[in-house]
Order: C-alpha cells, then structure tokens, then sequence
C-alpha cells in the first residue's frame, strides 16, 4: 500500500512538471480542418494506428468557445494534444497504394549454393563451436539473453568497428550516448509508455525518479541531444552515428524469430540525420544506398524492400527494410530499415533551422548501420564450412586481428550444470 502511495505521488509529481512544459508544437493547421479529416482518418486506418481525428476535431471544437480565463480550458487543452499526439504522421503518396506486401526495390547478392550439405541454423552452428550461452541463464541475465563466447564476441566487435569506421568516412559524427531517457524524449520520438504493447523498460520510480526508461535505439537519445536548438540551414544536413546497448521488453512465440534474433538487450550502430524539409528525401535514398554499400562486402543475400502503411511506425512517413537470407533457418529476417520522419520528432522536440530570417522545423531520419545479433546470425549461416570453420568476410578480417576463419572456442569449457546438494 506504501509503495503504490509513494508510486502515485512520484507520478503526480512529474504529471504536474509536465503540465507547465510547453505544449509540442503539432500541426493544428492540417489536423484541426475539418476538410482533411477524411485524409487523417485513411491514414489511421491504413497504416492500423491507433488516434481518433473525431475526438481531436470535438475537443478543439469546445475550445474555441470557452472563455480564457475558464478553469476547465488548461485541463481540455492538455487533452487535444494528448489527443493529437496519438495521430501518425503522414505517408508519403507512392506508398499509400501499397497493399499489404512491401514492395521489392531490388536484390542484391547471390544466395550461397551449399550443394548437396543442408545448412545448419545459427543456435546448432553455436552450440557446436562452443561461441554462445542462451540456456540457464536465470541466475545472470533471465530469458531471452545471451553470452558470446570467443571469437564471436570478437566478430561483434569487428562489425562494430566496421560500421563506425564507414560511418565516419562518410563523414557521420560520432557521439556517445545515454541508455536512460525520460518519458517525454521517448514519447516525442513516437514510443508508447506504459501501455500493453509497450517495448520500453521502465525503472523503479521509487528508486530512480519518476518515468525514468531504458533507451530502445540510440535514435532517442540522438533526438533528445538536439532537444530545443536552431540550427543554420548553411550546417544541414547533420549526420550523427552512435553505438549503443538497445534495451526491448517484448517477447516473442513466433518460430522465426526464435533464439537471438528477438532478444531483451542488443548493441546496435545507429544513423540519425537532421535536414531541411527540402532534404529529407534525398537524405532517406543516400542513407539506404548507404546501408546496401555496407553490406554488399559481406557477401550475403539481401532483399530491399519499400514498406507498406501498416508496417510503418507513428513517426514514420516513409520506410526501407533489408531483409537478409538466412540459409540455416530458410527464410529471410530484417536485418535493418531507414525511415524519414518528416517533422513529426522535431515538432516535439522543438528541433528548428534558420533559413533567410525565417524559422521552421527540420525532419529527422533515422537508419541502422549494423544490428548485432542479426547480423551475427547472417554471417555465420551464410559462411559455414562443413569442416566446422566460419569463413570471415575479407572487409571484416582487419578488423578480426586478419583472422580468415572462426574455429571451435576451446579457451571457455562447454556449460557443465551441477546439482548441489545439501
């Protein structure tokens, strides 16, 4: 009983601190016409979002004739933009025809012939070379957690390093970032808190301080660095990279995304840009041409797929997905996306640039450069040898000390589980 008291007073707390923040600047002019209500409620409906554009219309509707000085006028304006925060962004026309299937823009890559050798699935290929720990890990890391081992953990620094060393020739900067974020930087990004489907961590509010979270993707943080600034439009685009851990509560029963591929905590390298309006498309195509450059050199099959509505997240008003041939499973898995998110961050995080005296919002994009445990899961079922050797890509092999090959991990003793007694 204690605990939920203090819980509750925590909360309201914070409740109260954002009442006085200044509201997110969202396009009252597009949402609020009732001319584009039937727009609005097709690109809810399209993209299976959730929002309600009748009850944003009925709110700003009663405010218009409520007095000022009204009491209950802060309370309803404090609904219209909870309200209006609900609503995806727009979707970028050429997409808005798509059915439910993402359109293929190409492929790239030959998909390995292992002849008459069947291709073992990234757990069997682990568990045989003694690279990695998943079971039994309660007393550690809990469910859907993992150990590298050996010199897979070595190739995970080798990507790692790899992306970072791309990124930066293409003249990305570097950041470090925080991996606890408040509540409003994760909602202003397009995450929902504290609902049934939410992927977010929260810590203790007790603790830790009211609406504290474990940072999903860097993209978040990146965002929050950039939180109420002006930018010149003589300094855009921006281009910002980092490595972070990326923490995700969901779960998972479905057979291919079994094992690593959907875990609670990752590494991930991770693109955030920040341009004109003017440049944002442009900046989306050089982001994933960018993605396709980096991969090709690691030699698998790959798949570029243009993305549906319903596939697009609520700040999303375009989206790439590369989906990765997976010979040990079969099938193929996303192994990275990009997407342009317009002005639906920066209205939120009060992102601006500055362009011939006159001030307006920029548009955010983001991309992955490199998802470890996916990625991981690609390389080693494409490059297995049947001798028991993982060949590791030439681009990667600087990175890997010029080590060509990965071989069983001898160095750690295979798990050994013994019952104690009393």
């Amino acid at each position: 009983m204690i605990r939920r008291k203090l819980i509750s007073l925590c909360r309201s707390n914070y409740n109260r601190l954002c009442s006085s923040m200044t509201q997110p600047d969202i396009d009252l002019g597009y949402y609020c016409d009732v001319s584009n209500s039937s727009e609005v409620k097709q690109n809810i409906s399209s993209r299976k979002g959730v929002g309600n554009i009748d009850r944003v219309l009925d709110i700003y509707n009663r405010l218009k004739v409520i007095d000022v000085a009204d009491e209950t006028r802060d309370a309803l304006k404090q609904e219209l933009y909870r309200e209006l925060s609900k609503l995806p962004n727009k979707t970028h026309p050429s997409v808005q025809g798509h059915e439910d299937d993402p359109i293929v823009v190409h492929e790239l890559n030959k998909k390995r012939d292992f002849g008459k050798h069947s291709p073992l699935e990234f757990s069997e290929i682990t568990r045989l070379m003694n690279l990695m720990r998943t079971d039994k890990l309660g007393q550690t890391c809990g469910h859907k957690s993992y150990y590298f081992l050996g010199e897979l953990a070595e190739l995970e620094e080798a990507l790692i390093k790899y992306a970072v060393s791309y990124l930066i020739k293409e003249n990305f900067k570097l950041v470090s970032v925080p991996d606890i974020l408040p509540k409003n930087v994760l909602e202003s990004c397009g995450m929902s808190i504290n609902s049934d489907r939410t992927q977010i961590y929260s810590l203790d509010p007790i603790h830790h301080g009211p609406d504290l979270y474990l940072s999903g993707t860097a993209e978040m943080s990146l965002a929050g660095l950039l939180m109420n600034t002006v930018h010149s439009s003589t300094d855009l685009p921006l281009k910002l990279a980092a490595v972070s851990r990326c923490f995700r509560a969901e779960t998972s029963s479905i057979i291919d995304e079994r094992g690593v591929y959907r875990v609670h905590q990752f590494t991930k390298v991770e693109m955030f840009a920040v341009t004109t309006p003017q440049q944002s498309e442009e900046m989306l195509e050089y982001i994933r041409t960018m993605q396709e450059q980096m991969f090709m050199p690691l030699g698998f099959n790959m798949k570029v797929l243009d993305m549906p509505p319903h596939e697009l997240g609520a700040p999303a008003y375009r989206k790439y997905d590369i989906e990765a041939w997976m010979p040990g499973r079969g099938n193929y898995g996303e192994v990275s996306s990009c997407s342009n998110c317009t002005d639906y961050q920066s209205r939120r995080l009060n992102i601006k640039y500055k362009q011939d005296n006159t001030t307006n919002y920029v548009h955010t994009l983001n991309g992955t450069a490199c998802a470890i445990p996916r990625m991981l899961i690609t390389l080693l079922e494409t490059h297995q040898d049947t001798k028991g050797k993982i060949f590791i890509p030439e681009a990667l092999q600087p990175f890997m000390n010029g080590k060509k090959y990965i071989t069983k991990n001898t160095a750690i003793p295979d798990l050994k589980l013994t019952k104690k007694t009393k």
